[in-house]
């Protein structure tokens, strides 16, 4: 019951059916008589009213007393003015309007129910003949009432009010859910997702209502985006091909001059050789990104066992740490089989080794961790990556996956790196429709997990390839 449809169209039909119900019931309390008192006696009120006028004409007042032994009830007569002529036992004093000689007028008194109707005697005399009988509690019912009264009328109260605020609530929440459908495919990298709008020429007549004008907006405000987002990754990739051939030329003349330099230009030339590299080095990152958010959809997948490429990434991570005084320990539990490109796991997985390589403490461990989790139908293979060095504050854990960011303790020249590592490995994870997430790891460092799917299909194939 968590939909909006539900819970509007559930407020709305019970709204409306209690609005009914209530209404009916207070018209019932207060102007109506409960059908239990009229029912013994409406059939044949107006021969007994007759009955006792001819009684009191002929014997008096005793004539008429002997005539109420017959019934069940108390019965009083008065004159066209309401004067009191004769009655048969108590009757509560009352002022009953009686206009024609077909009218019923009832009233509730204390426990009693006092009916009026008019009578004419065979002589042309006018009276008014009045019942009185006591309240059967034992017998009434609000919901008697309610269903004497209301029983044509409350099911097709319901059934409109259910078939009105079902179109109503479909009306509302239609477009609701189409914007909600396409925010969704918007937040996943389809820029192209727009929603159907209302053609301008179309007769209906929710056309050009703030539903439309906020399906319009969405449209606008993707199309914006899409074009920004564009227009972005085309300078890109347009600068990132065009700084090679420079940075190739300029190379090239790093060379020649070498061979012409002496030795007090050996280390200027040696500067302008690293920083040439490091150029290089983010040209390749910027267009392996580009590359990466222009790919859509698992085009190309196949298996992929993360063991043996942890296996295989190993001995060059050993050797970089090596450089920085530091160690990588690989502790693989099983072998998890998943479907996607081996190439964009094998340079996620390795920017961010990289990276927890980069940034531990000189004579710590990079701990890489490969495990699996959930059970039947849907694994899930965790890889986590772990370091000891400064760790990375909760407010700046979502920033570190966008390019060029850079957390401030990080920002020496010491440490090198661009900031693009870690948004090439989180793309190429939501590639493949997994998570990464980032924790503080116990005892200082952080921990970088990686959540990739792997269906229990692969198991078979996990097990052949670790034979």
């Amino acid at each position: 019951m968590r939909s909006l449809f539900f819970k509007i169209f559930i407020i709305f039909w019970i709204a409306q059916s209690l609005i009914f119900i209530i209404s009916t019931a207070l018209i019932l309390n207060r102007r109506i008589p409960r059908p239990v008192f009229l029912s013994p006696i409406f059939d044949d009120l107006r021969s007994d009213s007759v009955n006792a006028v001819a009684a009191f004409e002929s014997k008096g007042c005793a004539g008429l007393i002997d005539y109420a032994h017959t019934r069940r009830y108390t019965i009083a007569l008065k004159d066209e003015n309401g004067r009191n002529l004769c009655a048969s036992g108590d009757v509560p004093e009352v002022n009953l309007a009686v206009r024609t000689a077909d009218e019923l007028t009832g009233i509730e008194v204390g426990n009693r129910c006092i009916w009026a109707r008019p009578a004419v005697s065979a002589s042309g005399k006018k009276y008014l003949y009045l019942i009185s009988l006591p309240r059967n509690r034992e017998r009434h019912t609000w919901y008697g009432d309610l269903l004497h009264f209301a029983s044509p009328q409350l099911p097709v109260a319901i059934a409109i009010g259910g078939l009105t605020t079902f179109v109503m609530v479909l009306v509302v929440t239609r477009p609701v859910i189409r914007l909600r459908k396409a925010a969704r495919e918007l937040a996943l990298g389809r820029l192209s997702t727009r929603v159907k709008e209302v053609p301008p020429a179309h007769p209906g007549i929710f056309r050009g209502d703030e539903f439309h004008a906020l399906v319009h907006d969405f449209n606008h405000m993707a199309e914006r985006l899409e074009s920004l987002v564009n227009a972005q990754r085309l300078l890109l990739r347009d600068v990132s091909h065009e700084l090679r051939s420079p940075l190739a030329r300029l190379s090239v003349a790093l060379e020649l001059s070498r061979e012409d330099a002496d030795s007090t230009m050996t280390t200027h030339l040696d500067r302008i050789q690293r920083e040439t590299e490091r150029l290089n080095q983010l040209i390749g990152q910027l267009l392996t990104l580009s590359s990466m958010e222009a790919i859509e959809g698992a085009e190309r997948f196949e298996p992929v066992s993360l063991k043996s490429l942890l296996e295989e990434m190993l001995p060059d991570a050993e050797y970089e740490a090596q450089q920085r005084d530091a160690s990588v320990k690989l502790d693989a539990e099983c072998d998890c089989v998943i479907e996607g490109r081996r190439e964009l796991l094998y340079r996620a997985i390795e920017n961010v080794v990289r990276n927890a390589i980069r940034y531990t403490d000189p004579g710590s461990a990079v701990q890489i961790v490969l495990r699996r989790s959930g059970e039947r139908s849907v694994d899930t293979a965790l890889v986590e990556v772990s370091d000891r060095g400064p760790g990375i504050p909760e407010s700046e854990r979502e920033s570190i996956f966008r390019p060029f960011y850079r957390v401030d303790q990080a920002r020496s020249a010491q440490t090198g790196g661009f900031g693009v590592g870690l948004a090439i490995a989180e793309r190429a994870v939501k590639l493949h429709k997994g998570q990464v997430h980032v924790f503080t790891r116990e005892g200082g460092g952080t921990t970088i997990q990686m959540l990739l799917p792997c269906h229990a299909t692969t198991h078979a194939l996990a097990a052949h390839t670790s034979v």
